[in-house]
């Protein structure tokens, strides 16, 4: 492997003297305050399908986010000219923009005993992982997948082998005295195979997939293994059918349950409290699930793929407890979200090149409990176990909850047939309060983790025989 796309430690030097420069150029220009991100990064993506290479894309970019604050009012702006008279004319706009914008009084910086000032190396970024090149890059695709299309013959077709690594530096800088940069490194690699139903009266095609990702290289999976879980899981829907519709138990894969984890993070959140559309208003310190969901966001875990050393807003990152053992705890808040509660900043805001901050999540992990998956399933006498769902049917206001979904049919506590074409819904504050058990099997692949649980009862809509 040989590559020239590496994130140096100069690099982010060099960025943060540039955000420095321009919040200085901002001050001059005559506004009140000024906050300054940048970035730079760089991206791969290599993709195989039958073994041919299909896409090889690689690129790069540069850009500096700015917010400025003039009598109370803000103005967002964005460029990926980094030229010094270039940045000049930039911050005078941006500056003159901010003057025409409607006043708020809690448009602001932070405070700046507010501000982050000792940032913890968090051990984010892998050098192995600059160094892939697209050739190796593709001989990784073409392994997973051949593994996949050998493991089994009813695998017939695929959707291809992808392998994708992103690498950035990020700067940021303030006028109230906050200056700072990180950099970090991210791998992903996704097979996708595809069968045939078997049955000729059925002509559907089957696709499953299977995937592994790190902040490490040494930290993925071999990309042979990858293919052969991404083909056995595939394989596995062969024959999906529909079940009666009636209330069941359902057990929810950590593949999918991180999207309900996700869920609750979209209603327990301070920007979804302050303009009231979330039905957890006002519950904070009360129950709103059961006693065996703890669910954290922590953005101090080294190597953690959501980790990061400051928030948006330049504040110092912290662990925050969304919910502890059934209780909501504070909502995740960053400054102005806070302000609009009258309250602190939780250290979570997260902000793109062209936006504001708003909250955000960094780790957000359901903690695991104390049953292996087996087990978890063996105690299921009779229920479906949810690999997959389609749609987004949620109403944060009501919690109302449904969602297309397929997986597996659970009879005497063992997976026997794959279901598929069916419908679950429950109330998302009943659905947190019935998870009566907890699986071990917690892997932190993404910034967004659960382990396996089951919720004890769930209506589930398929056939009406």
């Amino acid at each position: 492997m040989a590559s020239s796309a590496s994130i140096s430690p100069a690099l982010v030097t060099e960025l943060s003297d540039v955000a420095s420069q321009v919040v200085e150029l901002c001050r001059k220009a005559g506004a009140d305050a000024a906050e300054v991100l940048v970035r730079d990064g760089n991206e791969l993506t290599a993709k195989v399908r039958l073994g041919e290479p299909e896409l090889v894309q690689e690129a790069g970019s540069r850009a500096l986010g700015l917010r400025v604050f003039k009598d109370g009012r803000r103005a967002v702006t964005y460029t990926s000219d980094l030229r010094t008279r270039s940045l000049e004319s930039f911050a005078a706009e941006t500056v003159a923009l901010a003057e025409l914008a409607e006043p708020d009084e809690l448009n602001r910086l932070p405070d700046a005993d507010e501000l982050a000032t000792d940032l913890p190396e968090l051990d984010l970024y892998d050098d192995a992982v600059a160094d892939v090149d697209a050739a190796w890059a593709l001989r990784q695709c073409i392994a997973g997948e051949k593994a996949a299309m050998a493991h089994d013959a009813r695998v017939t077709n695929s959707e291809g082998a992808t392998w994708s690594r992103t690498l950035g530096a990020v700067a940021f800088a303030n006028s109230a005295g906050f200056a700072g940069g990180y950099r970090g490194s991210y791998a992903s690699y996704y097979v996708e195979p595809i069968c045939d139903e078997p049955d000729p009266t059925n002509p559907k095609k089957r696709n499953g997939y299977w995937w592994t990702a790190s902040r490490f290289l040494a930290e993925l999976q071999d990309p042979e293994a990858v293919g052969v879980e991404a083909a056995r899981r595939t394989v596995a829907t062969l024959g999906s059918r529909k079940i009666p519709t009636g209330e069941v138990a359902v057990v929810f894969d950590p593949e999918v349950g991180r999207s309900l984890v996700g869920t609750l993070f979209g209603v327990a959140n301070g920007s979804a409290f302050w303009r009231k559309s979330t039905y957890l208003l006002g519950r904070e310190g009360t129950p709103v699930a059961s006693e065996l969901v703890t669910i954290v966001d922590d953005p101090l875990l080294p190597r953690g793929p959501g980790s990061r050393p400051f928030d948006g807003d330049g504040l110092a990152t912290r662990k925050n407890v969304v919910v502890e053992r059934g209780v909501l705890g504070p909502v995740l808040c960053d400054v102005y979200s806070a302000r609009k509660l009258g309250r602190k900043s939780t250290g979570s805001a997260g902000r793109g090149i062209g936006g504001n901050p708003g909250p955000t999540t960094s780790n957000l992990i359901m903690q695991p409990g104390d049953v292996s998956r087996a087990d978890l399933i063996r105690q299921t006498g009779r229920g479906l176990y949810v690999t997959s769902m389609m749609g987004f049917g949620f109403n944060p206001v009501t919690g109302d909850f449904s969602r297309g979904a397929s997986g597996f049919w659970i009879e005497g506590g063992e997976l026997t047939f794959p279901v598929s074409e069916i419908t679950i819904s429950l109330n998302f504050d009943d659905l947190l309060k019935r998870i009566d058990l907890v699986g071990n099997d917690l892997e932190l692949r993404s910034s967004t983790a659960a382990p396996t649980f089951r919720v004890s009862s769930m209506m589930v809509a398929g056939s009406s025989e």
